[in-house]
């Protein structure tokens, strides 16, 4: 047994695999083309009675496992997927199996604020932990604290510099960051390293709805260009809020930014009739087509997650991405352009394969 209580992975072949549930298939692909290997084999899909069923198609016994499954819409199915699959791979005999939870559903359910309600961040870390996984890699937690839910070691990495270097090549002056209080602390860092002072959203949430009022702007904004920045955008409610705040501060020009595109509800048709010249999100989400707007950019977090992958598989320092080496952000932003038309034709290949196969024609969907 390790000092984290789960069973000795000191000892595993050299080789690491990389494999996926149906939560987000694409981003999976992308990494392991960062990675320059093939994505493992592996059955995934739902009974008509809507139990999963899932069945590892490699050996993988005393391999360290590298399993990507963000917990987005449909939010229940992919925690299930994950727990499934996680259990799969320990009764295979994995050397090491880290769960790659690029977006960790419930994060804000991370306290108790009102009588008599739940604690779910802490339960889905509970049975992450009790179905078998030996680590966690995931990217911009609601609140940092949730690392401390798990009794396994975790990896948080950030879309920060990345976002950040986004507009910093953008070339625009006259910045100033905004943010609401529960961010303010990445957000000061990614105003420095824009060189633009930090302003504060002041908000109160109404009661269990997706909606914040916003009481005041803390800092000066007047006659800037400004840069939303949070963690994820859901309903966009919060966001409108905030840019009509900043218009009637006659803010000259409002961009936002976040890690995670949820873009639930009616988000899209906001953002499309709103005053934001451009939204940045990342991949940790996928973005159907009917969401793809062109105010909407999409930056890939496949070359950041791919590099920690590596790193944790090496026992090399994870930290380091985001000390002193900007030059790999820098090469991460010119992989997305240049791998967008490269993946675009695999994906056209693969699915033409499914077709001539038949994949997922009589069992539902499937992660091969």
């Amino acid at each position: 047994m390790s000092a984290f209580g789960s069973r000795d992975t000191s000892v595993y072949v050299e080789r690491f695999d990389v494999y996926t549930g149906n939560a987000n298939p694409d981003l999976a692909r992308s990494i392991c083309r960062y990675l320059k290997m093939d994505l493992g084999r592996a059955e995934v899909f739902e009974f008509a009675n809507e139990n999963i069923f899932v069945k590892i198609l490699d050996n993988v016994r005393d391999r360290d496992v590298f399993l990507i499954q963000p917990t987005c819409s449909p939010v229940s199915k992919s925690i299930m997927e994950l727990l499934v699959m996680i259990d799969a791979f320990k009764r295979a005999s994995a050397g090491r199996i880290t769960a790659v939870v690029p977006y960790y559903a419930y994060g804000r359910s991370d306290k108790k604020d009102q009588p008599r309600v739940p604690i779910t961040a802490r339960l889905i870390a509970d049975m992450i932990s009790v179905a078998g996984a030996d680590r966690l890699l995931t990217m911009d937690l609601h609140q940092g604290q949730i690392q401390g839910f798990f009794n396994i070691p975790v990896d948080e990495l950030t879309a920060v510099h990345m976002l950040s270097n986004y507009f910093r090549k953008k070339g625009l002056d006259n910045l100033v960051v905004v943010t609401d209080l529960g961010f303010a602390k990445r957000a000061r860092a990614f105003a420095e390293l824009l060189d633009a002072p930090l302003a504060v959203i002041e908000k109160r949430r109404v009661g269990n709805l997706d909606r914040a009022e916003v009481l005041r702007v803390i800092g000066e904004v007047r006659g800037r260009r400004a840069i939303i920045v949070d963690d994820e955008i859901d309903t966009a409610g919060t966001l409108m809020e905030i840019t009509r705040a900043l218009q009637r501060e006659h803010v000259d020009e409002i961009y936002a930014c976040a890690t995670h595109g949820v873009l639930s509800a009616h988000a899209v048709e906001h953002i499309a009739g709103s005053g934001v010249r451009e939204v940045v999100v990342t991949d940790t989400i996928p973005l159907p087509p009917h969401k793809q707007i062109p105010q909407i950019r999409t930056l890939s977090v496949a070359p950041l997650i791919g590099e920690a992958i590596r790193r944790i598989h090496l026992g090399e320092s994870v930290g380091a991405l985001f000390s002193s080496e900007l030059n790999l952000v820098e090469e991460m932003l010119l992989w997305d352009d240049a791998a967008s038309s490269e993946a675009a034709s695999s994906e056209a290949e693969e699915s033409a394969a499914d077709a001539t196969t038949g994949v997922g024609a009589t069992r539902g969907e499937r992660c091969l």
